[in-house]
Parts: structure tokens; C-alpha cells; sequence
């Protein structure tokens, strides 16, 4: 979901391991020469969904490391296919209510510029978690913990599933 952490423990991820980070939004707003919510107005959803399932096949055909998508990359089943066979898809699992308190002054994201940001959220959240649960290989609670906590849950789930080295998180 928008504002579940994505970026931030990505980034803390990628450097607890020694590899790369990436975030999608960061590759398809210099794809594209602007903000995504400048697109959005300009284009329309449809329109980012095809760049952003291009971007998506771009970085899962080489390992870029840590890879933090957008909250609307696993809505097409093709890039939900394409997530689930080329890497480890870790959902970081927040509830609306917590999501709306870190987003409730953020005015970049477009699908949150509407009258009712809260239900908006709560809106998206039901009609998202049942997609984002089948498409990850883990499932991380993360209403209020420390990134650093987060990042050691991930590093666990990921050593216990075979995916690391056991001394990665030493």
C-alpha cells in the first residue's frame, strides 16, 4: 500500500545485505520527465500502468538487488505473474487506519488526492490486500514497528525460506 514503508525499509534492506536499491517510481518518473502525479493529470492511470508493467519487466530481468515497487504494480496480473517467478515479493502489511496517519498531509500521491483521503485509503486497502497477500512470497506486519525491527523480520523470513546465507543477519 502507499505509505507502508516500502522505500525506506528497502533502502535499509539493501544496505543490511551489501546490494543494490532501487524504487520503480524513481525509474519511471525519469522515464517519463516527471512527477507521476503530473502524468496522471496529463495522461491517466491506464497510461502509468503500461510504463510501470515496462519498468517492471526491465528490473526483474536482472538482479538490481532490493526493489521497492509502487502500490498499484501488482493490480495486472502480468506483472504479478512476472513479480511472483522473478523474485521474492515481501508485502509490508499496514492497516488503513495507520496508512492514513503517515499520508494524511502528503499532497504527491495522486490516488489519495481526493475529499475523503481516509476512505480512500480503506477503499483501496480492500480492494489491495486480498491481491497483495497472493502475490507475495512473505507477509510482513508492520503497523508501528522500527524499520530496523522490520528489516530483521525480512532478513529472517528470507534465511528461514532458503533465500540467504544463515550469517546474513549476524
Amino acid at each position: 500500500m502507499p505509505g507502508s514503508g516500502k522505500s525506506t525499509v528497502g533502502r535499509q534492506l539493501a544496505r543490511k545485505l551489501g546490494v543494490g536499491f532501487v524504487d520503480t517510481d524513481q525509474v519511471i518518473e525519469l522515464r517519463i520527465g516527471c512527477s507521476i502525479r503530473e502524468f496522471f493529470e496529463r495522461e491517466s492511470e491506464a497510461a502509468f500502468r503500461d510504463i510501470e508493467a515496462q519498468v517492471l519487466d526491465d528490473m526483474t530481468r536482472t538482479a538490481c538487488g532490493v526493489m521497492a515497487t509502487g502500490g498499484g504494480a501488482v493490480l495486472r496480473d502480468a506483472n504479478r505473474a512476472m513479480l511472483r517467478e522473478r523474485t521474492q515479493v515481501i508485502y509490508l502489511r499496514v492497516q488503513p487506519d495507520e496508512i492514513y496517519r503517515r499520508l494524511r498531509h502528503d499532497s504527491q500521491r495522486p490516488l489519495l488526492q481526493v475529499e475523503d483521503p481516509k476512505g480512500r485509503i480503506k477503499e483501496l486497502f480492500k480492494e489491495r490486500d486480498p491481491i497483495y497477500q497472493a502475490s507475495a512470497h512473505f507477509v510482513i506486519e508492520t503497523s508501528r514497528p522500527r524499520i530496523p525491527t522490520m528489516v530483521t523480520m525480512i532478513v529472517s523470513q528470507l534465511e528461514l525460506a532458503g533465500h540467504l546465507p544463515m550469517e546474513t543477519a549476524a
